[in-house]
């Protein structure tokens, strides 16, 4: 899985994906819901490979994390963490195993593919719309699952807010658990990359040039999450989402 640098034509290309990609997740780290950071890895990669475009991303995702668990420190549903961590990180290792031995065809196809169901489920689905508030178990199985989608393609969103968004948590809560949850998750991902030959010198110098996109993301998100409704903001982006799957899944052919 060793990345190879990018060439000078492809620089630019970086920069138009890496940019917004960046910034959108800055948003989503900053409040208005982790589910953001799914475009991050599939818009990158119309530009790299998968992987370096991960290992690109996590330096930046542990700045971010700084800045959204002091943002919301004091806005933390302990009981619902100590659901969720244990189960999350259990995921982290099954992505270890499982994303080491893939292709970057392999992957390619499994972020187009899951941009698209997760656009699918908030457009047609209604579970996360539903009154139910879900259990102990439900929690179990959607962090797990989260920690898995989070290793390879830091997506981890998308799924726990299945189980997140039903407990209708005051938003400044679900901001300030969801933060702290994966700060977490990506702290234990940096000894995984580490050994599987990710921070090589050109990534770590692309993640480095992209670091002051991360605190204006995050201080955005923050006063967006106070000041405005989410709706229409959120529509446009699972649109962008969905196109990218789309675009990821045709290059397969």
């Amino acid at each position: 899985m060793l990345s190879p640098p990018l060439s000078s034509a492809s620089e630019l290309s970086f920069f138009i994906t890496a940019i917004p990609a960046v910034l959108i997740t800055g948003l989503g780290k900053g409040g208005m819901g982790n589910a953001l950071g799914m475009i991050a890895v599939p818009l990158m990669s119309i530009s790299m490979p998968p992987v370096q475009a991960a290992a690109i991303l996590l330096p930046l995702l542990l700045v971010m994390d700084g800045f959204a668990v002091w943002g919301w420190r004091k806005h933390v549903d302990w009981t619902v963490f100590r659901v969720i961590i244990f189960p999350g990180l259990f995921g982290i290792f099954l992505g270890l195993m499982i994303f080491a031995s893939l292709s970057e065809r392999a992957i390619r196809g499994i972020i187009g593919i899951i941009a698209i169901l997760f656009c699918l489920n908030q457009w047609f689905g209604d579970y996360v719309h539903s009154s139910h508030k879900p259990g102990t178990l439900s929690g179990i199985f959607w962090s797990t699952v989260s920690g898995f989608t989070s290793f390879g393609i830091h997506s981890g969103g998308p799924p726990l807010s299945v189980y997140m968004l039903p407990l209708k948590l005051e938003k400044e809560f679900l901001a300030g658990t969801m933060a702290i949850f994966f700060g977490s998750l990506n702290l234990i991902k940096c000894p995984a990359y580490a050994a599987l030959g990710q921070f090589t010198a050109n990534n770590l110098l692309l993640s480095s040039l992209l670091v002051p996109v991360c605190p204006l993301g995050v201080w955005l998100g923050m006063k967006m999450v106070k000041t405005i409704s989410t709706d229409f903001f959120y529509k446009v982006l699972y649109v962008c989402l969905f196109i990218t799957g789309l675009k990821l899944l045709t290059d397969l052919f």
